[in-house]
This record gives structure tokens, sequence and C-alpha cells, in this order.
């Protein structure tokens, strides 16, 4: 209106009938509160407020026009964002692989990543402080509709295997009970894990004696291979530490913690978070 004069010269500029875009003006002019146009014999003119208006316009056009160029990028997955919070052995196992693959297939996404454990984890992406958690509990451990609110993308299922120094008695042994390890000292792993050992060594008539507790996996292993007692460690754990000095044994009868990805259900929608769950799979899948 404010360049062509008209609702029939500004209807012609837009595609549509002079009806409709004498509506529109209406119903801006309602949603203002004050006119926007006085008629002046067969032309229309701005009043005060329509100039304000018109002054303005350019600019929330083009910034609706960035807006939604910006949107249709992340939709398309040329750009986006997503916070991935992983524990330390998921950070230097499944998510190498999975966000190298991400940015080959989606150069424009973006992947910061934080390290925590779980339960800690899965509060930061119930707070809004990360997207993707990934997280980790074993199998018939109390608490399993915990994530119940959260969309939960399983990875893999990740075993439990002893850690024996290279000299000790069962390092050729293929597999061992755990009972065969209640006389010797133990080093224990992350909190979560910790409570674990000392579950599966109750269920099997003893209670670990635990010389040292950290939760740094490497530490585990180096003190394990300096002879000073024995541990047992998920597989993704040892893997990530390739340790030296370490024999692993196969523990009877098989414990194992199920590895998952967890975001919540609104975010599960968002491209970007789901390709970044897609090729979290498909690491954990190999």
């Amino acid at each position: 209106m404010a360049a062509t004069g008209s609702f029939s010269a500004a209807g012609r500029e837009l595609g549509c009938t002079q009806p409709a875009v004498s509506q529109q003006m209406k119903a801006l002019e309602a949603s203002v509160g004050t006119p926007l146009l006085v008629r002046s014999g067969r032309e229309m003119r701005l009043t005060q407020a329509g100039e304000a208006l018109a002054r303005h316009a350019a600019g929330i056009l083009a910034g609706l026009t960035a807006a939604e160029e910006e949107v249709a990028a992340i939709a398309g997955l040329r750009a986006g964002r997503v916070r991935l919070v992983s524990f330390p052995s998921g950070s230097s196992t499944l998510v190498p692989t999975a966000l190298a693959a991400l940015r080959a297939a989606h150069p424009g996404t973006r992947v910061s990543l934080e390290e925590a454990e779980p339960p800690k984890s899965v509060e930061m992406l119930r707070a809004g402080d990360c997207d993707v958690a990934l997280a980790f509990r074993y199998a018939g451990a109390e608490g399993a509709d915990e994530w119940g609110d959260l969309v939960v993308r399983p990875l893999l299922a990740d075993r439990l295997v002893g850690l024996v120094p290279e000299g000790h008695r069962l390092a050729r042994t293929a597999s061992v009970a755990i009972g065969d390890l209640a006389g010797e000292p133990w080093i224990a792993g992350c909190p979560r894990c910790r409570g674990q050992l000392v579950e599966i060594c109750e269920g099997a008539g003893f209670t670990p004696r635990i010389d040292f507790a950290t939760d740094d996996y490497p530490a585990v292993a180096g003190l394990v291979g300096a002879g000073l007692g024995v541990a047992v460690l998920p597989e993704l754990a040892v893997e990530s530490v390739r340790p030296k000095g370490v024999r692993t044994v196969t523990l009877e009868p098989a414990v194992r913690r199920e590895i998952v990805a967890l975001t919540l259900p609104d975010l599960a929608r968002v491209p970007a978070v789901a390709a970044t769950l897609d090729e979290l799979a498909r690491a954990g899948a190999r």
C-alpha cells in the first residue's frame, strides 16, 4: 500500500484480490489498535502510525526471510547444533566413529561433547543442558523405568570382563566364575560400576575387599598391571584403555550393561539430533 497507493494496485502487485488486501489491512489495524490508512480522493495514504510501520517493514521482512532460510538449513541438515554428553569409555569408542560419519554426511552440523557419568548425564538432559546423553544401566538393576519419560535408543550390550595381572594364577584361564576371585584385593571403577561389582560379588557369596577405587579406567588397568589387585570392567572400557601387563578373562555367568543414547521426545524430531542418534546406533552395531 505504501508503494502502490491503492488496494487494487497492491492486489495486482501481490497477486491477490482487492478485497483480500482490504481484509488484511483491517486485521492489521485491529492488531495494532490504531488506523494505518486514510482515504484521500481515489487514493489511500498512510497515517503517522502507518508510516512508522512501513519504515520498519523492510527490516521485519528481511528478518523473516533470514529466519526462514536458517530454519530451512537446520531442517535440511545444512546447519544445526547438537550438545552431546557421554561417559568416558563411550567418548573414546562410540563417539569418534559416530561423529566422523555425521560430519562426512552433514558437514554443516556441529556437535559439542562433554563428559559425565550417569545419572548426572541424564539429569543434564532433563535440565536442558544437552540434547543427547549416552548412558548405561545394568541388566536386572533396580529403577528399570528411570528413563520412562525419555526416548531410549539402544546401542549395544557391553559385557563385563575380569582383569588380572599377567602373572596371576588365572591369567591363562579362558573363563572364571566371580567366586574364583573372592580372596583377591580389588580395584573398583566408577560409582555405578562399583555398586554393580559389590552386588555381583555378594550374589556369589562374598564381599570384595576394595583396596583402590578410581573413576579413571587407565588407572584401574595400571593398578592391575602393577599386581596390586584384580578388577571387573566393561569390555568397552577395556577397549578404550588397551592395558599393558594385564590379562582379560571371561566372567561366567555373563553380566552385561545396556548402552543407550537418550534424548527428550521433542528433541528426537529435530533433524540434527535424529541424525546423531542414527550414527551412534551404527557405531554401536559396528
